[in-house]
């Protein structure tokens, strides 16, 4: 029968830097988060309040990948290789938005 080994941490403090890591990471996405709902049941809606929501989601997104895909310990090279693209397709996509709403009010208007 084959032997089962159990492996016990001896140090009760193993991991607890990690473990603050994971906190913080919790807070801070939470206050973001937060925030997004207080401008979203507060604000009217209108361009500031689609740039605010993508502003933050990139934040958000940003903050993710760097704590838990590791991204913020690579170069900065990198980092600016994934930088840059993302920030051209978020102003695409604003600009879409922007041109289309122009288009449609011309057209419907």
């Amino acid at each position: 029968m084959a032997e089962v080994h159990h492996i016990h941490n001896q140090d009760p403090n193993a991991g607890a830097e990690q473990r603050k890591l994971i906190w913080k990471t919790f807070w801070i996405l939470s206050a973001i988060t937060s925030l997004e709902f207080l401008i979203a049941f507060t604000m009217n809606h209108g361009i500031l309040k689609v740039s605010i929501f993508i502003i933050l989601t990139i934040v958000k997104a940003f903050y993710i990948v760097g704590e838990f895909m590791h991204l913020k310990h690579e170069t900065k090279s990198l980092i600016w290789s994934i930088l840059v693209p993302v920030i051209f397709v978020a102003w695409l996509i604003l600009a879409l938005l922007l041109e289309g709403n122009a288009i449609f009010k011309a057209i419907f208007g």
